[in-house]
This record gives C-alpha cells, structure tokens and sequence, in this order.
C-alpha cells in the first residue's frame, strides 16, 4: 500500500474514530485514502485553529486523545495556537500535518515550514517522517507519548513523497523511545512521610490542580479528603475533580479565587499540591505565598516538582496511585493513634466562608447582569452538561458561578488563555460525548475569533449551544484599564451591542444555518435559556445583552501578594475584625 494508505490503517489501529482537519497540497495523498475508512470519521473545519481546539475538546470530554490535520506551510502554523494551548494544560493530542517533498525540504519550497522546528518548544515530542515505512511506527509512538505520562500534544509531519511511496504495512510496531519512562508508582517512603505531616499538621489544603482529572482519580481524591477531613482547593483546571458541593471545597484558589481558598493557602502550614504546578495565577508573589506552610509535591512530571516552590516532600506518580496510595497510609496513621485536630482550623475556615462568599453587585435597573445569565444557565442545564468557555470575564464567572458536580464537565483554556477556544472545542467535546448537553460560554470579543465552526457546527450536526456574554468590550482588558489605567478605554470597544450591533449576532447566526436568540431583559433570562435547551437538531446562539461595567472580583492583582485580595474595589477583607 501507499505511506497515505499506511497512515489511515495506523491510525485505525490507534483506535483513532474522529479526526478534524483541512485538507491541502502536501497533504492531499492521505485525504484519498481517509474516504475510504469505515472506521475514520472526518470532520472539515474551516480553519486549522478550530481543528485543533476541537481535538482539544474532543480529547477532554473523551479522555481519548485527539486528532488534527493540516497541510504544510500555513496549514500547519495555523495549528500551533492550538498546540501551545494543549501543551500548556497537558492535553492529550496528536497533530497530523503534510510537509513537502523530502528533497524539497530547506529550499523554502512553496508552503514549506519547518514546523517540527516552530514546534518543538510546545510539543511534548515531535517528529518528521520522511520514510513510509516508518509511518506505522511513528504513529503508534505519537499516541502512546500524547497519552501516557504527563498527557501533551505530539506533532507527526510526514513528507509528501513519503505518503505516495509504496510500503509494507506491518502492525503492531516495535516503539523506539530510548529515555521514555513514565514514572508512575509513587516512592513508599515519600507516602509515608507526606501522610504523617497530613496527621500532625493543624492547618492542612489540598491543593488540587487539573492532573487529578487527567488520572481519573476523583474517586481517589473523595476518599482522602474524607479520610483527613482537610479542606480542599481546586484550580481552575480542577473544576469538578471533587464535587464544588462537598462540604470541605473551598472553591477555586487564585487571582480570581474565593477568599476563603485564597486565604486558606497563605494561612496554611502544610500544602498537599495534588497534580498542580503552582503556577502564578494561584501564588501570585511567589515569595509571599504560603509562608508558613511546609509542602507536599506530587506529580508525575519531575520537572514539575521545585521549580516554583521548593518540596519539603517531593513524589513522582500518576495522580491516581499516589491518591490511592496516600489514602492507605493515612488510614494507617489512624489505626495507630495519629489523627490531626482540626476543628478549630475549620472554624476559621467556616468564618471566612461565611463572611466572604461569593457574590457580585447587580446590574442597573432593567440591565442584564452576566453573573446571573450564567449562574441560571448552569442551574437550568444542570451538572451533567459539559461546559466549555473562552478566555476573559465570563470565563472567570463560569468558573465561579456554575456548580461543577462531575468531572469532565469544565474545559477551558487555562495556562495560554486563548481566546476563540470556545466555540471549536465545545464543537470538539459534542462530537465526542453526543449525547450530552454541551454549552460555549463566549465572549463577544473570543466569538468574532472561531465562530466559523457554527457552519462546521450545522453541515456535521454538532448541535453545540453558545451563550454570547456581550458586553461590547473586550472585557477582561476593560476591567483592567478601569482598575489600573485611569479609566482610559483604549481599544476595548467592540460596537456589538445596542446601537452599533457590528456584528449582529442573531443575524450572523442565522446565516450560518444556527438559530439565533437575543436577551436583553432579565425577565427573560430564564425563558431564553430554556428555549435553547428545547432546541437539540442545531446550533443555538444566544445573543445576552449584559451590562458592560460588570467586573469579576474577588481578585488579586498581577504580581502583589496573595494578602492583598480584594472583594471589591478598593475593598479588602478585614480578617483581624472577624477573628475578634
């Protein structure tokens, strides 16, 4: 067979069933073939970003990896926004791009780019295939690297020439990774030692970062929480990994993270950080983070462990085992005796959680308030529906508003903050779990980035639902100005609300093949949202009209100390009062 057809039949064998992408000249030899599988379903995005973001979501909603193609040169750069965005939350994805001829390469051939070269910084691995009897091989290697491990993007470019030779086709493949071990079996002793500081310590948080959802490890993470009676933290990336629900969640730590989570971690004196990297949007200052608190590290990345902050207690595993392993050597510290008071630790925490819970000023009469818009369409569409969101203000208030019960339910770009991720991934997590309600929480601004995908949406009946929180601005940057810059709004007006409506989004729904809604009244919140949720054969778009000066708090601003979290502004907790 040809290397094309060699391709398609290794990526069957993967057990690979969707795939997004664009075809293109390079290539164009593999498009042949891929008509012909039975087992290979090809989704045409209508741009690469989207086929890449679509994996993305695809893979989270899935747990699979996820599939993207591209053609050379611009084909494939178009992808790199999407694999620096997988890279940076350690999702598990492979891209599939055409390069030129093999004797073509370095004489900036007509849409050549050394994209293994623009990649290399954002891919866990990446390799250039100019053998097609090597294609089988390095397929097999890029699902197993994508997916074992620490999970992150691998890049397969395959030379035009090479997908048009005849081959042998030969599976499975003897996998070639001298160097490659994932260490996943955590050390007993560092167990041991982490579950005595868990039993001893007065003020303990776990610390629970997205790794515990890429190990399926919640029911894992329920039974420590339980066993230790700890308060827990979950990132961002973590939403869901233990039900928001619980009685000892905490929330979401970090810039815009409940006090009572923020608080918990400066005032600890042992930080359990589960799967999580300590990155600066939870520490902010990191030499003021957390001074009192001795630490705990597990991850299965080493390279993780030290490089923000030091490990008093450093463990290598996958999130799963080493939750499993923690959990029997706490109940161990219980049978002899060992077992932490926390009731006055918990009394604080309750005291915090009391006094600062999370809230937000309501909008002017007759305006619609975006915290409520999205706070009622997690209520009405529930905590079985997965909830994809962009990059800004409203990414933020579905984090704080919308109840995450389950896991795999929250996906968002996190560590690159890519606005245009909604709409492609929420495309790609429908495609995935069909049966599930999936909703994009959108802003006006990330929309007019990807909204392209609504007509790859409405040809491949991926019935997706977009909440368009419009404020006309570009949000986050507004909020920021106002805070920071005097006011000065510069470049931050979008004109797609009342009066300007450039563009309007119903209409622009409508052209796509979508059903277009619009809000502009809170009374009709509630009869907006339940509308769309009646509506399962196509897309729905729903223009939410909100008030524009809404701003997300709490929050703690870029490079200060985790201390200096505000409610609102100008306005700090006054925590000496409530101790008193």
């Amino acid at each position: 067979m040809t290397g094309a057809q060699s391709l398609v039949r290794a990526l069957e064998s993967v057990g690979v069933e969707t795939v997004f992408g664009i075809p293109g000249g390079a290539i164009l030899p593999l498009y042949d073939p891929l008509m012909d599988s039975e087992k290979i379903r090809h989704i045409l995005v209508r741009h690469e970003q989207g086929a890449g973001h679509a994996a993305e979501g695809y893979a989270q909603a899935t747990g699979r990896v996820g599939v993207c193609m591209a053609t050379s040169g611009p084909g494939a750069t178009n992808l790199v926004t999407a694999i620096a965005d997988a890279y940076m939350d350690s999702v598990p994805i492979v891209a599939i791009t055409g390069q030129v001829n093999s004797k073509l390469i370095g004489t900036d051939g007509f849409q050549e780019a050394d994209i293994v070269g623009i990649t290399m910084p954002i891919t866990k691995h990446n390799m250039l295939v100019t053998d097609a009897a090597e294609i089988p091989r390095a397929v097999a290697e890029a699902f197993h690297i994508a997916s074992t491990g620490r999970p992150g993007p691998v890049l397969v470019d395959v030379s035009k020439d090479a997908l048009q030779a005849q081959t042998t086709f030969s599976w499975p493949p003897k996998l070639d990774l001298p160097g490659y071990r994932a260490v996943t079996r955590p050390h007993n002793k560092q167990i041991r030692e982490a579950a005595r500081l868990l039993t001893t310590s007065e003020r303990p948080v776990l610390y629970v970062g997205g790794g515990v959802l890429k190990a399926h490890a919640s029911p894992e993470l329920l039974r420590l929480a339980e066993e230790t009676g700890a308060p827990v933290v979950t990132t961002l990336m973590a939403l869901g990994a233990l039900p928001d629900s619980h009685p000892q969640n905490l929330g979401m730590p970090g810039m815009h993270g409940t006090v009572a989570a923020v608080t918990a971690l400066q005032k600890a004196d042992l930080i359990v950080s589960l799967a999580a990297r300590f990155d600066d949007r939870v520490t902010g200052n990191l030499d003021s983070f957390a001074p009192h608190a001795k630490v705990v590290h597990a991850d299965i990345d080493p390279a993780e462990i030290g490089k923000n902050r030091i490990a008093d207690v450093p463990i290598v595993g996958d999130a799963k085992e080493v939750l499993a392993e923690l959990v029997l050597a706490v109940e161990a510290e219980h049978k002899a005796g060992h077992r932490a008071d926390l009731s006055t630790w918990w009394t604080q925490l309750d005291g915090w959680r009391e006094t600062y819970p999370l809230g937000h000023t309501p909008a002017p009469e007759g305006e619609v308030s975006p915290q409520d818009v999205i706070s009622r369409i997690g209520a009405i569409s529930g905590p079985e529906s997965i909830y994809v969101a962009g990059v800004g203000q409203h990414q933020m208030w579905a984090a704080q508003f919308i109840q995450y019960e389950n896991p795999h339910t929250w996906i968002n770009s996190g560590g690159l903050g890519t606005m245009g991720f909604a709409v492609p991934a929420a495309m790609g997590a429908k495609a995935g779990a069909p049966d599930t309600v999936v909703w994009a929480i959108d802003g006006d601004g990330c929309f007019q980035m990807t909204n392209q995908e609504l007509a790859t949406c409405v040809i491949n009946q991926i019935p997706i639902k977009v909440a368009v929180i419009n404020n006309s601005s570009l949000g986050m940057v507004r909020q920021w100005q106002n805070l920071f810059y005097n006011g000065r709004f510069s470049n931050t007006d979008l004109h797609t609300s009342v009066g300007s409506r450039i563009p309007d989004f119903v209409k622009l729904a409508e052209a796509y093949g979508c059903v277009g809604l619009r809000c502009e009244s809170p009374e009709d919140v509630d009869a907006t949202i339940k509308k769309a949720m009646e509506i399962n054969d196509v897309p729905v778009v729903i223009d939410f009209v909100v008030h524009r000066d809404a701003m997300v708090w709490p929050m703690v601003p870029a490079g200060v100390s985790n201390d200096a979290i505000q409610i609102a502004r100008d306005t700090a907790p006054d925590f000496e009062e409530r101790e008193n």
